[in-house]
């Protein structure tokens, strides 16, 4: 079996331009980074305008193992599956981080015969736009330093500076660093501070929940980076650097047109994780996937307990899109992790949202008849359609049973609706969803997230939507604990953060980190390139 940086390799893509083509695009509708890549500007919106929009359907998975289910590959696979029954698809997925393709899970860009090419440009620095919002966001805490040196109005506590730094990569070392050491204040003011993953900073999940250009300068202006002496907040916009940082993401706000490897259009936009952050590509990215296309496939990051609620109450909230049907990706290996029950909530929570949806059985190497069709067989019994796909190994020909399956799906009606009201409290949003998503019995909240969460409040923003950073390897929030615990479970709150530009509150549960570590063996020890820049070991 060819490994998928094999297959890639071993493909031979369409000039950029032959795939613009094929969505309606002319030469000068598209600005090429090469022959291969391309961003297509915002202004191409206008013209769609009247346009109307595609169905929007949702891949999503129960709870995952520590190497994933392979949504990528379904959401690119189905997509080519479409394409091949005669629908004009397109698929919207995120960029994939350094992070874990230098780390456990590897590259984002899906697998086989089902991925998006180039597959080593995208996985490796792309078009640039992970280092624009690092480069914006890193400004923006420099400027925040420089403020405190200069002794700058307003004035900013240095102990209440919540503006940290991010890297695209995963480095424990820099979670907690100390700034401004020796030389007696020449250089800065000397205080605690550290590091998240670029996937984790606000400027990703405000670049992936604006609309256009403005927007996104608003929006980071709204950015809180501090707090004065009295506990009042200091805005982005109060020290004046929301309009650099905008500049700096001027060409990053463009959506990247790539294609698959069958040659189907992809727009592959923006990249927050979904344990930590809301999971989910660009609205811009999917909105204009849904003019240029009648059906858009697009994914969430983790399990439906992460990224599709993430999808649903913070993407889908903010854009005002409506999607059409879900996929549930399904795995052998991972039943036999979490057990019949754990996608079983899964199923359900799609229901509670109102959305239909169909299980796809993603088949891996390996796995026997046998297991697949006593699978499925389980999964049927929860009242859902299940097919089984093999999209990395058959491409768009795996899945045909499952692009007609949506087909009809999306023609029924979608009683599509949220389960919690913005104007509950914070803490009756995040008892909603713990009980009703993820199956808990209930929330304890530690005194210092009722404390974060009563001055959230005190501060107006208890009418925004929450956003739960939850491990992705279980429903509860202990990684330790798979399936669907019988006995019940409680759900542990130990802080809130505002992130008043992306719009919500951000809900730390467990032990979760902004700033992942690496394992004990890197997928980077196996990485490399040779002579003429061929690249191996990336997957």
């Amino acid at each position: 079996m060819k490994s998928d940086i094999e297959i890639a390799q071993a493909t031979e893509i369409r000039p950029i331009a032959e795939i613009a083509a094929s969505m309606g695009l002319t030469q000068d509708d598209i600005i090429p980074y090469g022959r291969y890549i391309a961003k297509i500007p915002l202004g191409i919106m206008e013209r769609y305008r009247d346009m109307p929009d595609g169905k929007l359907i949702l891949v999503t998975a129960m709870s995952p193992t520590s190497m994933g289910e392979g949504k990528t590959t379904t959401t690119i696979g189905l997509g080519q599956a479409l394409r091949r029954i005669g629908k004009r698809a397109m698929m919207a997925i995120r960029e994939p981080s350094l992070g874990p393709c230098m780390g456990l899970k590897g590259g984002a860009a899906g697998g086989g015969y089902s991925q998006v090419l180039p597959m080593e440009d995208i996985n490796l620095h792309f078009t640039g736009d992970l280092h624009a919002i690092s480069t914006a966001h890193n400004l923006l805490a420099a400027v925040v330093d420089n403020h405190l040196h200069q002794r700058s109005t307003p004035e900013i506590n240095p102990r209440d500076v919540v503006w940290k730094r991010v890297i695209d990569m995963n480095d424990r070392s820099l979670r907690s660093i100390i700034l401004g050491l020796e030389d007696r204040g020449l250089n800065g003011v000397m205080r605690e501070d550290g590091f998240v993953i670029t996937a984790a900073s606000e400027i990703m999940a405000i670049l992936c929940l604006s609309n256009n250009l403005k927007e996104l300068k608003e929006r980071m202006g709204r950015v809180i980076v501090g707090y004065d002496y009295l506990r009042k907040p200091i805005f982005a916009g109060d020290i004046g650097v929301n309009g650099a940082m905008a500049a700096l993401l001027k060409h990053a706000i463009h959506p990247n047109l790539v294609q698959s490897v069958e040659g189907t259009p992809v727009l592959v936009h923006g990249g927050p994780f979904a344990n930590i952050a809301h999971g989910c590509n660009t609205v811009i990215a999917t909105k204009m996937a849904r003019k240029l296309s009648d059906y858009t496939i697009t994914e969430a990051g983790f399990g439906a307990d992460l990224g599709a609620e993430k999808f649903f109450h913070i993407k889908c909230r903010a854009s005002g899109m409506v999607p059409s049907a879900a996929v549930l990706v399904v795995t052998s290996r991972a039943y036999a992790l979490h057990g019949i029950e754990n996608i079983r909530k899964h199923v359900d929570t799609l229901a509670q949202f109102g959305v239909p949806s169909v299980i796809s059985i993603n088949k891996f190497a390996g796995d026997s008849e046998q297991t697949l069709a006593e699978l499925k067989g389980r999964c049927e019994e929860l009242g859902v359609s299940a097919v089984i796909t093999d999209l990395r190994e058959q491409g768009g020909e795996g899945g045909l049973e499952l692009a007609e399956k949506l087909v009809g799906l999306c023609e029924t009606p979608c009683d599509f609706r949220m389960l919690y009201d913005l104007n509950s409290g914070i803490r009756e949003k995040v008892e909603r969803v713990a009980t009703q998503v993820y199956g808990a019995a209930g929330v304890e909240f530690s005194a210092l997230a009722e404390k974060d969460i009563k001055q959230i409040e005190n501060m107006g923003y208890g009418n925004l939507p929450v956003c739960i950073a939850k491990t992705q390897s279980s429903l509860s929030d202990n990684p330790k604990l798979p399936g669907f615990p019988p006995d019940g479970f409680t759900i542990s709150v130990s802080s809130a953060r505002i992130s008043a530009g992306a719009g919500f509150v951000v809900i730390f549960t467990g032990k979760i980190l902004a700033m992942p570590g690496l394992p004990m063996r890197p997928a980077a020890l196996a990485i490399d390139v040779d002579d003429h820049g061929n690249i191996t070991g990336l997957f």
